[in-house]
């Protein structure tokens, strides 16, 4: 594939190049052939498929988060959203994969710049995954740094990461919890164990990280709290990517795939409405029926909702980053309400399109009864709930000071 775009440089002197949104997004598109080739052995296998890793590598898709000092492309929201989407309508577990892949590689580049060093410039090709909540995890204070040990569930993209970013509470020399933190950690350090057995999204290999007594120095711990308020010394590339806001940015990473996925189901059920009868009646296709055109044209209209709010979700972020100002709390409590009301337009809207499919949906051999269980298992995904979105931004425009989580 050729690349092309804005030459830069990196951190070692050499020459890359800064591909355009377009050009990103075009890349991606190229490849959903190949994904929907792998799909049902991606499901199978759990995992996806290294031939399609090293497509998404070579097509630069694992770097639209990573600072263009280290070769990346140091993009926007906008891009991110789109790009995924895009590879999440070849098939919605690789579209995931990507999503959360430049999400922490973001979370990396919020690290001291010596982090970075060890993660991007020893190796252009890394790949960090993560979770922020541990099921357990204990840590002490050592000369240096911390020992930590612990299991972290569920960690999407996890035969493929290089790195991890690992939520952590962490203590003091007494032992007492003192902070929330997030740790960079080599996925050379940490085991894993397989228990990524689920009814969708199966291809993410969202498995448990296992920690035993690692030791993290101090410059790979950063604060939670701090990073919320933007008050990391991150070095800050051209694009104001990295003073893009933690939690409005984590809510809306993850949103793209879904849009993708629905996407992909309307060209599936609008295909085969051409050809397909309507049984029990006198349609001898679907496209005849003024009810499947009306359903039809409700699920597209939902879809579109759906990308409209994200596309606005990304521009609040992207606006405010490239400005390098704060975002306000009632835009930020306002990006959670817009990725969860896209992803509650795209569950409905696939839900709409199977009614129109009808049973055959659910066939193994059929594609769509896989986007319908895995948009159904990425909708739940508890960063980015509809209601709890909802619930957040209610209370802002109410005035009910309550505050139901730290992630505004």
């Amino acid at each position: 594939m050729t690349i092309t775009g804005t030459s830069t440089s990196t951190s070692t002197g050499t020459s890359t190049s800064a591909a355009t949104a377009a050009e990103l997004v075009a890349r991606a598109t190229a490849l959903q052939p190949l994904l929907r080739e792998h799909a049902a052995r991606i499901e199978a296998d759990r995992k996806v498929t290294d031939e399609v890793i090293d497509a998404l590598a070579d097509a630069g898709l694992f770097k639209l988060t990573v600072a263009r000092r280290f070769g990346g492309h140091e993009t926007d929201m906008r891009t991110l959203v789109d790009v995924t989407a895009a590879v999440a309508e070849g098939d919605g577990s690789t579209g995931w994969v990507v999503a959360v892949v430049n999400t922490c590689n973001w979370l990396a580049g919020l690290f001291p710049l010596q982090a970075q060093e060890e993660v991007f410039g020893a190796d252009p090709d890394a790949r960090v995954t993560g979770v922020f909540t541990p099921a357990t995890a204990t840590n002490h204070k050592v000369e240096g740094g911390w020992r930590i040990s612990g299991r972290w569930y569920y960690n999407s993209g996890s035969w493929h990461s290089t790195w991890a970013v690992l939520g952590l509470p962490l203590t003091d020399e007494s032992g007492d919890v003192a902070d929330q933190a997030m740790v960079l950690v080599p996925r050379t350090d940490l085991e894993m164990q397989d228990v990524w057995h689920v009814a969708g999204m199966r291809g993410t290999g969202s498995n448990c990280l296992i920690a035993e007594d690692v030791f993290v120095p101090e410059h790979r711990v950063i604060s939670v709290p701090r990073a919320i308020d933007g008050e990391l010394p991150a070095v800050h590339g051209p694009t104001g990517l990295f003073r893009s806001p933690l939690s409005p940015l984590l809510a809306l990473g993850l949103a793209g795939p879904q849009v993708g996925m629905a996407r992909a189901a309307l060209k599936l059920v609008t295909e085969k409405a051409a050809t397909k009868p309507i049984s029990y009646t006198y349609y001898e296709t679907q496209a005849e029926s003024v009810a499947v055109q009306l359903q039809v044209a409700e699920a597209a209209m939902q879809i579109d909702t759906a990308q409209l709010h994200l596309h606005r979700a990304a521009a609040d972020i992207d606006e405010a980053a490239a400005r390098g100002g704060d975002l306000d709390v009632p835009i930020r409590a306002r990006v959670r309400a817009d990725s969860g009301h896209a992803i509650k337009n795209v569950l409905e809207a696939i839900n709409t399109l199977l009614n129109v499919h009808g049973g055959g949906a659910f066939a193994d051999a059929n594609p769509l009864q896989r986007i319908w269980r895995d948009a159904g298992t990425a909708g739940r995904h508890a960063v980015s709930t509809p209601a709890v979105g909802m619930e957040i931004y209610g209370k802002l425009l109410l005035g009910v000071e309550e505050r139901i989580t730290p992630f505004v």
